[in-house]
């Protein structure tokens, strides 16, 4: 029995009609799943190149082969779509319950089109599938949503729940889908997405299996074996007793910390009072896990008292205490555990918040914004209560907070003076918590990734680090920081496995305790393709190239291949002095491996050696020589 379904349910919120489509058996092994297979239909469907607010932007929720199996770290889901924040490829990933019961129910996928006429909330319990009324939800934050429709749909199994807050119904362009109350897909702003097709929430529940293994007792040999992997690995244990925010510890010494809007090159002083071990002593409640996980690295919280107490929640991870601890010089955990539950409840990617709020601090220290400008918030570093605020006027876009909910790349645009020095993005999606000039290889990975700045859509950051190590890959056994030797070939195979992980989907984190070996082996057994790791890299390579092309088709070329200027001054302190990343070495050498051209398009034959020229019919080959 093989684990895809076979079926992609299809929901038009504009007609209320439902329908389902099936999937060539050859076209799963060549685009495996998740982000991957919604790449393919993007482009026979035809690629939209207009406002990501128009009806013709579907958004499509994907699972893949390994979702929903017992493999550990295989709870993973994908969301794409044109992204509002930055007008290309957008897609975010994200653990949890929901893409599990999503393959229960029977489906790889949901392609949600059009957009409805008021607020509605989509219901999938197995063949059956509503377009019901949500009247009563809209205006209400994300955890309410999740409580009232596990209230109100009673069944012997409680549903999974995705939703959006005041955030995606605003059209925040940074906007979250927040997943139960745990998990969030929260970049490139596709909650912003289900806001423009007044689509509220979407409730899943199924009574069937993933998958049913012909061996049951090989099938669950191997899952105790990758068990037993991870728990005896340093990376994942780690990850298990500290969860994300152990980054805190190796960024103090290495410089991979961002501090004061990416401008301090020592961030001891804001990073060491937010250390994993102080937050674990004082306010940890209990360990949490993804579906079927072993390594459990997500941990729940409490502050039981005081100016910022907070409910029990999800633990905010590295990237929340990175953008609004050091970033912003705020230096107590407590305001920050409180300011990662309200972006929660309203559904705001912390990443992009934390960046532009850092962004309108910095203009506000030098003049640009006063005042006047800020509704009369005092924007100084540090001040906890101030970005408490101006996260509530974000969500609302209220007042100063309607400029700053279009991310910093269009509020720079609107400040002027300069204001666009003092932005940290690529292709417009604000940088994550982890300093080019600290890893030189993170820079040419945060220009090549095809959803803008990103350290999810490959492997560099733990390949470069030396979190991990994957020489049955092609990757060396370490790598040097500060030099960009080796570091185009890197990337080039970081992507492309990172493209396979997005696709299967699988954890990273969990990833990193394993192998590509076990990776293969596991798709080959859920799947029956039989895949080597030399073909699955083919594939990652195909899908990396598939995204790259829709990007070009938008208008993406070698121009927007950079890094922001503020992140290309070198500091004078810590551990990233004196150092920048030689980005044109490093790209020139990474167009050559991929065979692009100087404008940042794919060669023609290299797209024919991978598949790619059927698919791109007549109406696109123009673009590619």
């Amino acid at each position: 029995m093989c684990a895809y379904k076979n079926c992609l349910l299809e929901v038009d919120l504009s007609t209320r009609e439902v329908g389902k489509t099936e999937i060539n058996q050859e076209v799963l092994r060549q685009y495996v799943g998740g982000s991957g297979l919604a790449g393919k239909i993007i482009i026979e469907r035809g690629v939209p190149v207009g406002d990501p607010f128009s009806d013709d932007n579907h958004l499509f929720f994907m699972t893949g082969p390994l979702t929903g199996t017992k493999f550990p770290g295989t709870g993973r889901f994908t969301a794409v779509a044109k992204s509002p924040l930055t007008g290309i490829w957008g897609e975010s990933n994200c653990g949890g319950n929901f893409g599990p019961e999503l393959k229960f129910a029977g489906y790889d996928g949901i392609i949600i089109k059009g957009k409805s006429s008021g607020p509605v909330y989509i219901l999938i319990e197995d063949e059956k599938v509503e377009i019901c009324d949500a009247s009563k939800l809209w205006g209400r934050d994300t955890f309410e949503v999740v409580d009232t429709l596990k209230e109100k749909l009673l069944g012997k199994k409680k549903p999974k729940v995705l939703a959006i807050g005041s955030a995606g119904e605003h059209l925040v362009r940074f906007a979250s889908i927040l997943n139960e109350k745990s998990d969030a897909l929260g970049r490139t702003g596709l909650g912003a997405i289900m806001g423009s097709k007044k689509l509220k929430a979407i409730a899943v529940r199924g009574t069937g299996k993933a998958w049913k293994p012909q061996d049951d007792s090989k099938y669950e040999s191997f899952i105790q074996s990758l068990r037993k992997k991870l728990k005896e690995n340093p990376f994942t244990e780690t990850m298990h007793r500290l969860g994300t925010n152990a980054g805190m510890i190796i960024g103090r010494k290495t410089g991979d910390i961002p501090t004061k809007n990416w401008s301090l090159g020592k961030s001891d002083e804001y990073a060491k009072p937010l250390l994993p071990y102080h937050m674990l002593e004082r306010h940890f409640v209990r360990h949490q896990a993804c579906y079927a996980c072993p390594v459990g690295c997500k941990k729940e919280v409490m502050v039981r008292q005081g100016t910022y107490k907070t409910e029990k929640g999800p633990a905010p991870e590295y990237e929340t205490f990175a953008s609004f601890g050091p970033m912003l010089l705020i230096k107590e955990i407590e305001p920050i555990i409180k300011i990662h539950n309200i972006c929660n409840r309203y559904g705001l990617d912390v990443i992009s918040c934390g960046n532009t709020i850092a962004f309108a601090m910095e203009c506000f220290e030098k003049g640009l914004i006063t005042k006047n400008e800020t509704d009369g918030l005092d924007l100084r570093w540090g001040d906890a209560e101030a970005v408490i605020k101006l996260v509530e006027k974000i969500a609302h876009r209220d007042g100063f907070g309607d400029l700053l909910a279009e991310g910093s790349k269009r509020a720079a645009d609107k400040i002027g003076q300069g204001a666009a020095d003092l932005t940290v993005e690529v292709k417009g999606l604000e940088m994550p918590m982890h300093d080019p000039r600290a890893f030189h290889g993170h820079g040419l990975s945060y220009v090549t990734s095809n959803r803008g700045a990103c350290h999810m859509q490959h492997l560099v950051h733990l390949i470069e680090t030396n979190n991990t190590r994957h020489p049955e890959m092609g990757l060396e056994e370490s790598y040097e920081r500060h030099t960009r030797e080796g570091k185009a070939k890197m990337t080039a195979i970081c992507d492309d496995f990172g493209a396979i992980l997005n696709a299967a989907p699988m954890c990273q984190f969990v990833f990193g305790g394993l192998g590509g070996d076990d990776l293969a082996q596991m798709l080959s057994m859920v799947t029956g393709f039989d895949y080597t790791l030399e073909e699955l890299q083919k594939c990652g390579e195909r899908l990396w190239y598939l995204k790259r092309i829709i990007n070009n088709i938008i208008g993406v070329r070698a121009v927007h291949d950079r890094l922001p200027k503020k992140v290309m001054i070198s500091l004078s302190e810590g551990g990233t002095k004196g150092t920048v990343p030689d980005m044109t070495y490093m790209l020139e050498e990474y167009y050559q491996l991929r065979d692009i051209d100087n404008d940042g398009i794919p060669r023609f034959n290299k797209l024919k050696d991978l598949g790619l020229y059927e698919l791109l019919e007549n109406k696109y080959l123009s673009l590619f020589s």
